[in-house]
């Protein structure tokens, strides 16, 4: 998060340096076009900076989840949680139902990842007419884990030299892979707090297998992630609303 938060710093003080470049502002201490170059030039410093910051690896203490079996360790990772009046039943079966149109400006934030360019189905592309889920397992990602009502874990390549994929296997996320490859995992954890109440969360890990496949993702994470992160968090309310509508 904090290589994103870097990132788009940079961005924005390369755009206020490019708004002082056609009118510099001296009530803003920029009082000629040449220091408003100079912001320009910090911006994109910075920027940079966050694009090519080094990204550490991180690993699970301990195995507590089944997310942590098929993704121990990782160098990318998102977290959300919410807490949901609904029995842990429930909220699990609407991890499984919910839709793309019933997620607020899931299709909006995955047509701009995606450039407005036309997809096969796919996450990035999703239609209305079946359940998220069952359609990443049915294109880009395969079900890892599922253990109702308390945890679902799913997986897909996200990086593969030469941009080969190959057949996905539980076996991908268990054994050792080359180099130039990154695995990305993602669970629904439910944790029932009474007869009706749950909290859910969601995470997400990404592992690169070698360092150039680690600075390859570590520059598309930081653009993607403020986008990434509202997706997670407004994907956690519509199962909300599902499970207590």
């Amino acid at each position: 998060m904090l290589g994103s938060f870097i990132v788009y710093s940079g961005l924005v003080i390369t755009l206020v340096g490019l708004a002082l470049l056609v009118k510099p502002s001296a009530r803003l201490g920029v009082p000629t076009r040449a220091r408003a170059v100079g912001i320009i030039g910090i911006g994109f410093v910075l920027g940079g900076a966050g694009l090519m910051a080094p990204a550490f690896e991180s690993r699970a203490p301990r195995h507590v989840s089944r997310l942590d079996e098929f993704a121990p360790a990782w160098q990318f990772h998102e977290v959300h949680t919410i807490r949901i009046a609904a029995p842990a039943s429930r909220v699990f079966d609407a991890i499984k139902k919910v839709r793309a149109d019933e997620i607020f400006l899931f299709r909006t934030l995955t047509w701009i990842r995606r450039g407005g360019r036309p997809m096969p189905p796919s996450v990035l592309n999703a239609a209305t007419d079946e359940s998220l889920i069952d359609l990443a397992t049915r294109t880009t990602f395969i079900r890892l884990a599922e253990d109702a009502p308390r945890e679902l874990v799913v997986g897909t390549l996200v990086l593969a030299p030469g941009g080969a994929r190959g057949r996905l296997t539980a076996r991908t996320f268990l054994s050792p892979l080359p180099a130039g490859f990154a695995l990305a995992t993602m669970n629904f954890l439910v944790t029932a707090e009474g007869p009706n109440a749950s909290i859910v969360s969601t995470e997400t890990r990404v592992f690169a297998t070698d360092a150039s496949a680690r600075r390859r993702f570590a520059a598309y994470w930081r653009v993607i992630y403020p986008g990434s992160a509202i997706i997670r968090r407004m994907w956690l309310e519509a199962i909300a609303r599902r499970a207590t509508g």
